[in-house]
């Protein structure tokens, strides 16, 4: 009997046992183009314009940050894309908000060097407030260059805690 009591208790708190889903983020997909849509030619001049964003970017690797900042006396994230991209006479918006609409969003198992990460870093908010080049993207690896307002223009990892649980969505502009 007491088996059978036993067995009925694990019976009722295992099927109890539910997880939901009550907190959900939504974020837009923009059509993409496929790489093997676009000219092979195409193609290389986008890699060579890339490497020379993150190239440009690396460059103010040490500036301290500056709100509103678009120099090497000191920048703020959107500053840091604004300027590294801009250097290669390519327009792009100036504020974090304005670039996280701008481009084709691309899953995270995706992004290439050159593509855009945006992170919501507010506590209690998944508003996008902060933004971040990828300088390297390999299986299991996105490296990404920013401003942080504590220490200035420098390269994080994604993977780290704080980073990977603030990651809202990425995007290509390119």
């Amino acid at each position: 009997m007491r088996k059978i009591i036993l067995i009925l208790c694990l019976l009722v708190s295992i099927s109890a046992c539910k997880s939901t889903n009550t907190g959900k983020v939504v974020t837009k997909k923009s059509r993409t183009t496929k790489t093997a849509d676009r000219n092979p030619r195409a193609e290389k001049e986008i890699n060579e314009v890339t490497e020379a964003i993150v190239k440009n970017a690396k460059r103010y690797k040490g500036t301290r940050y500056k709100y509103g900042g678009t120099t090497k006396r000191g920048m703020d994230c959107s500053g840091l894309i604004y300027t590294a991209f801009k250097e290669e006479d390519i327009a792009m918006p100036r504020t974090t908000g304005t670039l996280s609409t701008h481009g084709n969003w691309v899953d995270l198992k995706k992004v290439q060097e050159g593509d855009l990460l945006f992170f919501a870093t507010s506590k209690n908010s998944r508003t996008v407030n902060h933004v971040g080049i990828v300088t390297t993207s390999r299986l299991g690896k996105v490296e990404f260059i920013h401003s942080s307002s504590s220490r200035g223009v420098m390269i994080s990892d994604l993977a780290e805690k704080y980073w990977y649980f603030a990651f809202v969505q990425a995007r290509r502009v390119l």
